[in-house]
């Protein structure tokens, strides 16, 4: 195995989050390979700088256009993250500001642009000289930290609950997990966790969920390596107890990447006649395979698009299917922040497009009276309630089922989880049935 590179933490969080400011990218990718740059024990450290930063960014980048007298060249935007880096480490973790001031000038050396020592140095000595002002003059969004439409958006669609998201947005997730019931039960998992030093609770919403008071490695969960348990937010649990295969009936989970859901169908029902994991990316649904051979369970993988299913799928072959469709991923914004930077409110005519021809292409593969379950992880009705109404405004043999249940907000002819601070992200369900 290769030697890790021992790259200062501070630079190599700037570099990542240059790649998601600048070029447009995911943070999932750029993390990863500053992941490898650095020391192991900096590891966590450095995730907690690109999340914290991408969380907060609008709010720090307010207070940066404060001490600026010109904005920086696009070729310095390494240098312009090491600045909402350092104002990250003085305003929100508790790192003494001296710590945190002189790390952020001597990450200038390791991103080979010395004459920025003074530039960072001068900056972050003088925010924390006027910390008492800081925010004066900041618009809403940068105070709530989230893009002008994205707010909007928020207040037109949730007017009593907009504040709720935004609020558990800018937190960082709570750790889920799923316990696998063919290898035990949740009561005993929680004595296992308690065993081990781990403190945890129960999910309210699932039979099968457990929250963990923090964030652990997964190495440290008794039986992770077995297949004992996963980790999965328990709004995400409930796709399977909606779903509710029946013993001896076929399922098509559609999106499956990364196989979580299709995972808990099958541990809750292992006397399914087949299921059929689908994705039309190879690489994540490699990661299905995985988790699959994880858990020691077994499905039918598939590379393909549900938008266009292939003809080695029989119309009314299935008699349930699940749809986790794209997604904005407006319900999962504390688990990926970058996505307040890079989603557009432009994007969501071209998703809600998308969703409708996914669902377009596998309604013929359902059996008549076998029901489709539609998730996303969003909040936002373009993606969710209005697909599903356009959607039956086109099939006359497509009836909606009331998803009867004491959570969420009723939407459309679904229900909406809201994403809150200390429980479950945001998503939407909504259960159509196949007239016979």
């Amino acid at each position: 195995m290769a030697a890790r590179r021992q790259r200062d933490c501070r630079a190599a969080a700037a570099t990542a989050l240059a790649r998601v400011i600048d070029g447009g990218e995911a943070l999932d990718i750029p993390l990863a390979e500053a992941l490898e740059q650095v020391e192991a024990r900096d590891s966590g450290l450095l995730q907690q700088l690109c999340y914290g930063t991408l969380r907060h960014y609008y709010r720090l980048d307010g207070i940066l256009g404060r001490f600026l007298d010109k904005p920086l060249k696009r070729r310095d935007t390494d240098i312009r993250m090491l600045l909402l880096i350092g104002l990250h480490q003085l305003l929100d973790l508790r790192i003494p500001d001296h710590a945190a001031i002189s790390t952020c000038v001597e990450a200038c050396r390791s991103l080979g642009k010395p004459w920025a020592t003074r530039l960072v140095n001068g900056i972050l000595r003088r925010s924390l000289r006027e910390a008492d002002g800081l925010t004066d003059g900041l618009t809403e969004s940068q105070l709530l930290g989230h893009p002008d439409w994205l707010l909007s958006s928020f207040k037109e669609s949730w007017p009593q609950h907009w504040q709720q998201l935004v609020a558990a947005n800018n937190q960082h997730p709570p750790m889920c997990l799923r316990v696998n019931r063919q290898h035990g039960n949740r009561a005993d998992y929680l004595e296992r966790l308690e065993a081990a030093g781990i403190e945890a609770g129960v999910c309210e919403l699932v039979a099968d969920g457990i929250r963990l008071a923090q964030a652990v490695d997964v190495n440290s969960l008794p039986g992770f390596a077995d297949g004992d348990v996963s980790v999965q937010d328990e709004a995400a649990q409930l796709a399977a107890e909606l779903l509710d295969a029946q013993a001896g009936e076929r399922v098509l989970d559609a999106c499956a990447a990364p196989g979580g859901k299709a995972c808990h169908v099958l541990e809750r029902q292992p006397q399914l006649e087949e299921l059929v994991a689908m994705d039309r990316d190879p690489a994540r649904l490699a990661r299905v395979e995985d988790n699959l051979a994880r858990l020691q369970l077994s499905a039918a993988l598939l590379c393909a698009d549900a938008a266009a299913p292939p003809e080695e799928l029989t119309p009314g072959s299935f008699d349930r299917i699940l749809v986790d469709a794209p997604c904005s991923g407006s319900g999962v914004i504390r688990r990926h922040p970058d996505i307040k930077l890079l989603r557009r409110p432009q994007d969501l005519a071209g998703l809600a497009d998308q969703q409708l021809e996914i669902l377009n292409g596998l309604w013929p593969l359902l059996k008549p009276g076998g029901r489709l379950l539609y998730v996303t992880c969003s909040v936002l009705p373009a993606e969710n309630a209005d697909v599903v109404a356009r959607f039956l405004a086109t099939h006359d043999d497509a009836d909606s089922r009331s998803i009867e249940a004491d959570w969420g907000e009723t939407s459309g002819d679904g229900r909406q989880l809201l994403t809150t601070v200390a429980g479950w992200d945001g998503l939407y369900y909504a259960m159509l049935e196949k007239a016979h």
